[in-house]
C-alpha cells in the first residue's frame, strides 16, 4: 500500500485511535494507505516500531452497548517510523512524495506553541509547529499540493492554533508572502475533538497477553471500546472513516461537540469526584457500584446537565455511553487524579450548567450545588493539588466569602450560599452518605 499519511507522535493514544482506524479501513478494502510516523521528540519508540516492522496489537476492553467485550487486533497500518533527530533528511524527503495527503498530530497540549528561538536551518527545529513549517516549506518548493492537517492536541481550536504558529514561523524566517498564501490556500488545518481512553501498555498483564499473542509485543496497547472523532471539514470520500463504521463526525464546527463532552463527560466527573472522595471511595468504577453515588450521578446527568444542554438523541446517547465507560472494569480511574485543579475544572465544566439551569428554571440544581459544597469541604479539610492561592483562600475564608470571590469562579455565586451552607451543615451533622441522600430529595 502507498504511504499516504504522515503522523507526528509515537505514543499510545494515536496508536489506539487513528492508527487502528486506518488499519480498519485498509482491512475492509475501502482505503489503500499506510502511515509514516515521525517522532517530534528523540523517542526510543521509533526504534522499537521499526524493529517490530511497525506491527503491534491493540486490545479494546470494556462495555459496549451493554455487553462486556475484549477484542484483540493486530495493527498493520504503519509502514515505518522516522526519528528526525537522527534522520532529518529522510524527514524532509517526505515532502517530495505526492501521495501524502493527510498529516495527523498529537504532541500534547503544550506541543502547539511558538518559539522565536527556532530557525529554519535547525536540524530539526525545536517546537512541533516549527518542524511542521520546515516540512511544509519543502513541500511548497516542490510545487505539489498541500495537506489536510488533523490536529488532535487537546486545546481549543487546535488546527487553527497550529496554522497560526506555522504562519508566525513563515514570517519570522522570511519565507515570503507566496508561501504564506500557499499555506492558507493549499492546506486545511482542521480543528478536531478526540475522545477515547487509551490505557496504553498493560505492564501487569503484558507477559500473559504476549503469551496469548505468540510473541513479545513491546508496543502492546490497550483502550476502551468507545471512540469519538469530530473533525471540521469533510474528507469522507478520501478518508472513509464513517463508511468503515467508525464514530466519526464531519462538521462545520466542533464547538457544539466540545460543549457536549465538557458538560456531560467532564461535568459528570467533576460533579461526582468530591462526594466520592468524602465517602472514602477511590475509583470511578467503585462509585458506580455504590447505589447512592450512582443515583447521584444519574441525577446530575439526566435531571440537570442534559435538560440545559439539550436532551436530544445525540446528547442522551453520549450520556449513556459515559455511564458505560465509567463502569469499565479494565480502567482504574482514580478520583485523586481527577480531583487535580478542581476549582478551574468546576468553573469550566459544571458552573455553566448551574447558571443555565437557574436561567431556565429559576431554581438551583441541588446535586450540582451540593457537589460544590463537597469541593469546599474537601479543600478545607484535606490536602489538595491546585493553585496555591485558591487553596489557601478556601481554607481560610467563610463559605460566604468563597462563593462571592469572583477571582475563583469568574462570577459571584452568592445566590448559592443558603443551599451550599445547608449542604455543609448536613455533611457535618449526619455524615457524607446521609448528606448525599438528602441532596437527592
Amino acid at each position: 500500500m502507498k504511504e499516504r499519511i504522515i503522523q507526528f507522535g509515537t505514543g499510545n493514544f494515536l496508536r489506539g485511535f487513528t492508527d487502528c482506524f486506518v488499519d480498519r479501513m485498509n482491512k475492509q478494502g475501502i482505503y489503500d494507505g499506510r502511515i509514516v510516523i515521525v517522532s517530534p521528540t528523540d523517542s526510543k519508540t521509533v526504534d522499537v516500531l521499526n524493529e517490530q516492522n511497525c506491527r503491534y496489537n491493540l486490545y479494546l476492553r470494556g462495555i459496549e452497548n451493554g455487553k462486556e467485550i475484549c477484542e484483540r487486533t493486530e495493527i498493520h497500518s504503519i509502514s515505518r517510523a522516522i526519528n528526525l533527530y537522527k534522520d532529518f533528511d529522510d524527514y524532509l524527503e517526505l515532502a517530495q512524495n505526492p501521495d501524502f495527503r493527510f498529516i495527523i498530530s498529537n504532541t500534547t497540549e503544550a506541543g502547539i506553541a511558538f518559539s522565536a528561538e527556532d530557525k529554519l536551518t535547525d536540524k530539526p527545529a525545536k517546537s512541533f509547529p516549527a518542524k511542521l513549517t520546515q516540512l511544509l516549506y519543502e513541500r511548497y518548493k516542490t510545487g505539489l499540493k498541500g495537506f489536510v492537517i488533523l490536529a488532535c492536541e487537546l486545546i481549543d481550536n487546535n488546527g487553527k492554533e497550529l496554522e497560526k504558529c506555522v504562519l508566525e514561523y513563515a514570517r519570522l524566517w522570511d519565507l515570503g508572502e507566496d508561501f504564506c498564501k500557499w499555506i492558507a490556500d493549499e492546506n486545511d488545518f482542521c480543528n478536531t475533538l478526540v475522545d477515547r481512553i487509551v490505557t496504553g501498555y498493560p505492564k501487569d498483564e503484558a507477559e500473559q497477553l504476549c503469551t496469548e499473542i505468540g510473541y513479545d509485543d513491546k508496543l502492546l496497547d490497550t483502550a476502551e471500546p468507545y471512540h469519538l472523532w469530530v473533525i471540521e471539514g469533510n474528507y469522507e470520500k478520501e478518508l472513509p472513516l464513517q463508511k468503515a463504521g467508525l464514530n466519526v463526525i464531519w462538521t462545520d464546527d466542533v464547538k457544539a461537540y466540545k460543549k457536549m463532552k465538557v458538560r456531560i463527560l467532564n461535568g459528570a466527573h467533576t460533579s461526582l469526584v468530591f462526594p466520592s472522595l468524602l465517602c472514602g471511595i477511590e475509583t470511578v468504577k467503585e462509585s458506580l457500584k455504590d447505589n447512592d453515588l450512582n443515583t447521584f450521578l444519574n441525577t446530575c446527568l439526566f435531571d440537570y446537565i442534559l435538560p440545559t444542554l439539550g436532551d436530544n438523541y445525540e446528547n442522551r446517547q453520549f450520556a449513556d455511553a459515559v455511564l458505560e465507560r465509567f463502569a469499565n472494569s479494565y480502567i482504574k480511574h482514580l478520583w485523586q487524579s481527577i480531583s487535580l485543579n478542581s476549582v478551574s475544572k468546576f468553573t469550566a465544566r459544571v458552573l455553566p450548567t448551574i447558571i443555565d439551569y437557574v436561567k431556565k428554571n429559576n431554581a438551583l440544581p441541588k446535586t450540582l450545588v451540593f457537589s460544590l459544597a463537597c469541593l469546599i469541604e474537601y479543600y478545607k479539610t484535606k490536602d489538595v493539588n491546585d493553585d496555591k492561592s485558591a487553596v489557601e483562600y478556601i481554607k481560610n475564608h467563610s463559605v460566604k466569602d468563597i462563593l462571592s470571590n469572583t477571582e475563583l469562579w469568574n462570577c459571584d455565586l452568592s445566590d448559592m450560599l443558603e443551599l451550599a451552607e445547608n449542604s455543609i451543615d448536613k455533611i457535618h451533622s449526619d455524615g457524607l452518605r446521609e448528606a448525599v441522600k438528602w441532596a437527592l430529595l
